[in-house]
């Protein structure tokens, strides 16, 4: 008997949207025994990830034809078509192809690692298929933007996924009526620059605009989500969304970096941190239940502990809680590469004091939620997480996928208990 396709998946939302728009391209191909690792680029480290995650995988499936896409693979092709492990190294765009997938389901597709990788800064279009089934039962990812027109100078991702292009509001309905309709009760919107969402459709309309259709035109959707946005180019109509939209879950997870002046202009960013403090301050005030989450790098080149300082500042300044802490990682071929260098010992001595301060906020906003009632949406038997996000543990079997009415009663570590 032949396996079934495998797919791993590491990075982004977008990543585990498009690896189920490739398991339903497969499906319709009848692709088997086939390992597919759709990788990440972020980081050198997330590179170094993927390459282990290969080389694991191909020990597990011998007799599998192992194919790479992914962010990582679309920038250094040539290195993954080097590993002995790997049978095919499809691009980005490529892999969103049906006939992609058509090809390597025949017979005499095997045989020696071959590149199917075109140049992704030519892609004018976002492909968005619309997959009727999603991996997870409790949430379902729906991809509205691609690519970046931002060149920020520590990050490769423009070079994995090309300009911005964004998704018609039309099909991001039509997805979304068909996930709800398949019982999905919450959606995440997810794209490379969020904020960025219809600067080259007619009219250009603003992600607000999106949302707020999406919102009017989809009335059985119980939860719409947004992943990661550039706080400085959100729109008038999407804050007032958010403020006053209960279905729109308080939660955002916003592209900060840094807290200090000068580090942000060496990143290239678009926002200063009094621009920051503002935007989180203002959302607050409208919206009190609010729960922020953040990237934030250690150890840019040229940070000085003063400058650090000031980033460590910024969460609770802007009352972060989800953080994600990157330490910085030279990514060979963009500007920060070439910059005077933090020494590593620092870069990961900082990278720990801002994860703690991390593991502090959670701690403040899980013991703030003791006592209060919650709708729980169920990602597996015995847990699932609040509108802001947070982890709900039961004692008691709860449906999966469903929202549950629950109050907090107790909070161990980074769990809530309902």
């Amino acid at each position: 008997m032949t396996a079934v396709p495998v797919f791993e998946t590491l990075g982004c939302r977008l990543n585990a949207y498009e690896s189920e728009a490739m398991r339903e391209l497969g499906r319709q191909t009848g692709l088997e025994n086939v390992v597919v690792v759709n990788t990440c680029a972020v980081t050198a480290e997330a590179v170094r990830q993927a390459k282990q995650k290969i080389r694991r995988l191909r020990r597990e499936n011998p007799d599998a034809r192992m194919v790479v896409t992914g962010c990582a693979a679309q920038v250094k092709p040539e290195d993954f078509a080097a590993m002995p492990e790997v049978d095919l190294v499809l691009g980005n765009h490529e892999k969103m192809q049906a006939e992609s997938w058509a090809k390597l389901s025949r017979p005499d597709a095997n045989g020696a690692a071959t590149m199917r990788v075109a140049d992704i800064m030519l892609e004018t279009r976002a492909p968005a298929p619309l997959i009727d089934g999603f991996g997870s039962r409790a949430r379902a990812y729906v991809q509205v933007q691609n690519g970046c027109d931002h060149r920020c100078t520590f990050c490769i991702i423009p070079f994995g996924r090309g300009n911005s292009r964004s998704v018609a509001a039309d099909i991001v309905v039509e997805q979304i009526k068909r996930l709800t309709a398949k019982g999905f009760n919450e959606v995440v919107l997810t794209g490379v620059d969020m904020t960025s969402w219809g600067a080259d459709l007619p009219q250009q309309p603003r992600l607000g605009d999106l949302v707020a259709r999406v919102l009017k035109m989809v009335p059985d959707l119980a939860r719409l989500r947004i992943s990661s946005i550039d706080s400085i180019e959100a729109d008038p109509l999407l804050i007032e969304t958010i403020a006053s939209e209960p279905r729109l879950m308080p939660h955002l997870h916003l592209s900060l970096q840094a807290g200090d002046d000068m580090i942000l202009k060496r990143m290239k960013r678009r926002h200063l941190r009094d621009d920051a403090i503002r935007f989180c301050q203002d959302i607050k005030a409208a919206r009190p239940d609010i729960v922020f989450g953040a990237d934030i790098i250690a150890g840019f080149p040229t940070e000085t502990e003063a400058m650090f300082e000031n980033s460590l500042a910024l969460v609770t300044e802007c009352d972060l809680t989800w953080l994600h802490v990157f330490p910085y990682s030279i990514r060979h071929g963009t500007p920060a590469a070439r910059m005077p260098q933090v020494d590593r010992t620092l870069i990961k001595g900082r990278a720990a004091r801002l994860r703690a301060l991390g593991d502090a906020q959670v701690e403040k906003h899980l013991t703030d939620q003791i006592g209060r009632d919650h709708s729980v949406l169920m990602e597996n038997k015995r847990m699932g997480r609040t509108p802001g996000f947070a982890p709900v543990h039961f004692s008691t079997d709860q449906p999966v996928g469903q929202i549950v009415r629950s109050r907090i009663t107790r909070q161990d570590g980074a769990r809530l208990y309902g």
